[in-house]
């Protein structure tokens, strides 16, 4: 069982990774839209909007997987660092579209502007990403939760 305390910190490291998340997001879209790619729809709002969130999905990873649950992970190699990458991007495009439709879904309900929206859609999902990478891509081992509870 986890101590209130542990889980609180964890959840505390997952914000402020994903803050730094968004800045390289943001900064990576910049530099796509107005720098590397031509003028165009298709440029612009997907191309660079998707690569801007891969390297930053790759951002948040790499924290995660090196810092907020380094400990969880017994043997780390190659191998075991993109199969949990692979979880972790699926898990990413999950929260992503669960925002989505929150977002679309407080549009509806109370008109508020976009950006109120995305940000009470990105505290929804942003739960929602933290039970995935907690439970699913970095769960404890077997052997790691036979340890903490005995």
């Amino acid at each position: 069982m986890k101590y209130p305390s542990k889980i609180v910190l964890e959840y505390a490291q997952f914000v402020l990774t994903r803050v730094f998340g968004t800045g390289v997001e943001t900064c990576v879209l910049w530099v796509c839209s107005r720098i590397l790619f031509p003028p165009g729809y298709f440029y612009e709002y997907i191309l660079s909007p998707i690569i801007g969130f891969e390297i930053a999905v790759m951002s948040n990873f790499l924290f995660s997987y090196f810092w907020i649950w380094s400990k969880r992970i017994p043997h780390k190699s190659g191998v075991d660092f993109w199969r949990r990458f692979f979880i972790f991007n699926g898990a990413s495009v999950a929260g992503f579209l669960a925002k989505m439709v929150f977002l679309l879904a407080f549009e509806r309900i109370f008109r508020w502007d976009v950006e109120w929206c995305n940000l009470a859609a990105l505290l929804i999902s942003g739960l929602l990403n933290f039970f995935l990478a907690d439970s699913l891509v970095f769960r404890k081992s077997k052997e790691m939760a036979q340890k903490s509870s005995e």
